[in-house]
């Protein structure tokens, strides 16, 4: 016996406002695609004369983008990516490494190894290489296009330490008249699933909670976050393999109101658009 289609035998979502997370669900971040990154700003740290040994920064990236992580997250704050560079050069320069997550840099120290200038050229140059090679999922444009003539107001609702680097991306990717608003963690000063975030873009939008939609790949950021802020939400499913960001588990403590297997099976469950509501 076949399955029914979920499309046609779920009533369509009543909203007037749509918000998509970033990474993992407008934009794939795979270990491959983030390294090569990373690769690329090493490499022009060490043409720079900034950086000796690029395999030594590429070790001490990771190792410092995990400590951020496991400190940042479970508070609900966005980890600074300007910090982590400054953390990386100082290591790399003899500064005292704090020995578990319970101790803290000394970072008056730290300031005393690297220059500003170097740590703003390598976050500018880590930007300006995650837009020039992380692909879009291959649905989200035209999700984004068709959201946007259906009469759909649209933002990004994203958890990222460097919100230039998602504006570039949406002027780059050709989606900035589309978009009503991008609001970005580092902007706000917490990450998803804090309920801040969520009244910072349904006030940037111009609509009641209940008739915004969220859309995204993580269960507590997107889900969790979405529902206990009073939003609608469709969870994306599968979208976090082999990946380096942080990622949660599926639990009992919300239920989505749609789910995804991609972008593409957004639209038809959004019912006539909002040029009729």
């Amino acid at each position: 016996m076949s399955t029914p289609d979920r499309a046609v035998t779920t009533p369509p979502l009543d909203v007037a406002g749509i918000t998509f997370d970033f990474g993992n669900t407008l934009v794939r971040v795979d270990r491959e695609g983030l390294r090569a990154v990373v690769v690329a700003t090493a490499a022009a740290l060490v043409a720079r004369g900034v950086v000796a040994d690029e395999a030594a920064f590429l070790r001490a990236w990771v190792a410092e983008r995990d400590r951020q992580f496991r400190i940042q997250v479970p508070h609900l704050r966005e980890v600074d990516l300007a910090e982590r560079v400054l953390h990386v050069l100082a290591a790399l320069r003899g500064a005292t490494v704090p020995a578990t997550d319970a101790d803290a840099w000394d970072d008056a120290a730290a300031r005393e190894l690297a220059d500003p200038a170097d740590i703003a050229f390598a976050v500018e140059t880590y930007s300006s290489g995650f837009v020039a090679t992380m692909a879009a999922l291959p649905e989200a444009d035209a999700t984004l296009r068709g959201a946007h003539a259906a009469g759909y107001r649209l933002g990004i609702l994203s958890n990222w330490p460097l919100a230039r680097t998602i504006d570039r991306y949406v002027d780059v990717a050709g989606w900035s008249d589309l978009l009503a608003a991008v609001i970005v963690s580092q902007r706000v000063g917490v990450i998803k699933p804090h309920p801040a975030i969520f009244g910072v873009a349904a006030e940037a939008l111009g609509l009641a909670p209940d008739r915004l939609l969220h859309v995204g790949d993580d269960w507590a950021a997107d889900v969790v976050g979405a529902k206990r802020a009073g939003w609608r939400v469709a969870y994306l499913r599968g979208h976090q393999r082999d990946t380096p960001l942080p990622t949660s588990t599926r639990d009992s403590s919300a239920t989505p109101d749609v789910e995804l297997d991609s972008l593409s099976e957004l639209l038809p469950r959004l019912g006539a658009g909002a040029l009729t509501t």
